[in-house]
């Protein structure tokens, strides 16, 4: 078995996430206990509301925290992958699996690129669609055509059949018209509170820079899989490619296709919801898909792994 761990993104969020895991598992409370978010991570976690846990300045150093905690509790239980990815935010806390970061830098970091990302989305009027049955070259096409009113790129190359485009809102309304007029099968506008991984986020990605100037961080122990580039990086640094994430495309079927070229034929999915799972088994279903949500999921995978049963 070749295990990769995968870290849920930006969106899968829910009021109540982590309070089971807190209630039963002391390790699990340093990473929900972690001071460097800027607020109580226990508090927005658990209590919500639903619409200030959506924030992207609350959800991001939250979604890392519970990422790191069940992370350290599968470590304890002598459970290591041996790669690892996560989709867009969540690819932090595959530098957190792999040692890059530790609890503290993975959660204030997180912290910052969330207000930096809301402060570069503030006051523009932008928009992201999802875009069903359509192939990436004929939406790069619509993407260009449709950039004379403004910003519009493909953000996300989720899996074969569906991609998502973001930008300004003109400009993404008119790249969806295209995409009809080119075979899509289906354009569903989605709610989003900024231009996530498009050029418009550049003040987030030197935002970024400028925090790691200040920051070191370590060799990764297995290998990591970058949104920016569908695989493992080259002779690129660790900054240089989380600088140019939060503003450029997220390739995650590149990524399972470059897992599974590799060996890959396990991989357990942390956070909440089974979204990734779902992209896996799109793109390449001869890999195993496990999730872990609740505190009763972890006690099954470590369970099923102790017994030889995954």
């Amino acid at each position: 078995m070749k295990l990769a761990f995968v870290y849920a993104g930006q969106g899968s969020q829910k009021v109540g996430m982590g309070a089971d895991f807190y209630e039963r598992y002391p390790l699990f409370r340093r990473a929900l206990d972690c001071d460097r978010a800027g607020f109580d991570l226990r508090e927005v976690c658990f209590q919500g509301p639903e619409e200030k846990l959506s924030q992207t300045r609350y959800t991001q150093p939250c979604m890392v925290a519970f990422a790191i905690g069940v992370t350290d509790l599968l470590a304890a239980e002598g459970i290591r992958p041996q790669a690892a990815a996560g989709l867009s935010l969540g690819e932090y806390s595959a530098l957190y699996a792999a040692g890059a970061f530790d609890r503290e830098g993975a959660i204030a970091t997180v912290a910052l690129r969330g207000r930096a990302m809301e402060e570069a989305a503030a006051g523009l009027a932008c928009g992201m669609t999802a875009v069903l049955g359509l192939d990436r070259d004929k939406l790069a096409r619509a993407c260009e055509e449709a950039s004379s009113l403004g910003v519009v790129q493909i953000c996300n190359y989720n899996c074969p059949g569906q991609l998502v485009i973001s930008g300004e809102k003109a400009a993404v309304d008119r790249a969806g018209e295209l995409a009809k007029e080119l075979g899509a099968k289906r354009c569903m506008p989605l709610k989003v509170s900024g231009p996530f991984h498009t050029a418009l986020m550049k003040p987030a990605g030197d935002a970024l820079a400028a925090h790691f100037r200040t920051m070191d961080l370590g060799e990764p122990s297995i290998p990591i899989y970058f949104n920016c580039l569908g695989d493992k990086r080259e002779d690129q640094t660790i900054p240089e490619l989380l600088e140019r994430q939060v503003q450029s495309s997220v390739y995650w079927e590149d990524t399972v296709r470059a897992m599974e070229r590799d060996g890959i034929d396990t991989v357990l999915e942390i956070g909440p919801g089974k979204t990734l799972s779902g992209f896996f088994k799109k793109t390449a279903p001869a890999i195993r898909t496990h999730h872990i949500d609740t505190a009763d999921d972890f006690a099954a995978f470590v369970a099923a792994w102790k017994g030889e049963t995954l």
